[in-house]
């Protein structure tokens, strides 16, 4: 029952909540979102084994997918949207799902959150298979649509992550793995778009970014991989080139230019004195991690192997 749940209990600390002055309003939800960092480091070792998965199977053909309902879907389409960008990925690699469809995201669809049927479809619409990683995302634990939707995947032979923030959550029987970080009673009673969202969020960056730097989108901390679509990842783009290879900020256009806007390639091909089409290849032959292609190359420069 709802009135059970963590996420649904009356916090004591903002009891007098109407009663609060602005800035007290700020230091008290201040205080209770510094909480979310502390739940999430205790699924640290969960989250670390999902990203292993995650970055397997998207390294295999898989996709990761997203699917919630309300603001659990919502941060799941969110988290899906800034990987092209930001990892150059295939839009079709990591998938956000809502319940009530994309109308959802921006207005409430009622009910569909109640219907496990409606998850079978809409993973059924998007061919759902045994290679892909399914995170289902309800702060309750208990949402029908998410557990329907973990259901469904784990019979299609997909890994299946449950991601919610009651420690009783009724997903961890339908997942494979369970990531449960615990925030405690909202500052207002059941709004689970606060702490819970706020942790749900820091789970989901975590997941992405820790399966694209195991995929080799990354340079130490450098967006190696971003796909440069406006002026701010373009100008992005040509410092990392000139942090990387030393060149001037217009030869690093003209090196982009060359390699079709691929970062990596575009600071192999100098590093390396390789053509483009090479750049790519001695990219692939590493897997796409460009500090190995990088290390094999000089190797082979110096006469090593």
């Amino acid at each position: 029952m709802l009135e059970h749940l963590t996420t649904e209990a009356r916090n004591p600390a903002s009891e007098r909540l109407d009663s609060l002055a602005p800035l007290e309003l700020v230091r008290l939800i201040n205080e209770e979102d510094a909480k979310c960092a502390a739940a999430v480091a205790q699924e640290a070792e969960h989250i670390a084994k999902a990203i292993e998965v995650i970055a397997h199977r998207l390294s295999h053909g898989g996709r990761l997918i997203y699917i919630g309902a309300g603001t659990s879907g919502r941060l799941g389409l969110l988290d899906a949207a800034e990987c092209p960008p930001t990892f150059r990925t295939d839009p079709a690699q990591v998938v956000g799902i809502i319940a009530g469809g994309p109308g959802a995201m921006l207005k409430a669809v009622e009910g569909a959150e109640d219907s496990p049927q409606m998850a079978a479809e809409d993973l059924r619409k998007i061919d759902l298979c045994s290679h892909d990683v399914l995170v289902g995302i309800a702060t309750s634990g208990r949402t029908p649509y998410v557990l329907g939707a973990l259901d469904y995947a784990r019979s299609q032979g997909a890994y299946t992550i449950g991601l919610a923030c009651n420690r009783d959550a009724l997903l961890r029987a339908s997942a494979d793995l369970s990531i449960i970080p615990v925030v405690g009673p909202e500052v207002l009673s059941g709004s689970t778009r606060m702490k819970a969202g706020t942790a749900t969020k820091m789970v989901l960056n975590m997941l992405s970014t820790g399966a694209m730097v195991l995929m080799g989108k990354t340079y130490g901390n450098l967006m190696v991989d971003l796909n440069a679509t406006n002026t701010k990842l373009l100008e992005r783009a040509k410092r990392i080139i000139c942090t990387l290879t030393g060149v001037t900020p217009g030869e690093a256009a003209e090196l982009l230019q060359r390699c079709r806007g691929e970062v990596k390639t575009a600071i192999v091909a100098h590093r390396l004195g390789l053509s483009p089409d090479d750049a790519r290849a001695a990219l692939q032959a590493a897997r796409g991690h460009l500090r190995q292609a990088l290390e094999s190359g000089d190797v082979h420069a110096n006469g090593k192997v």
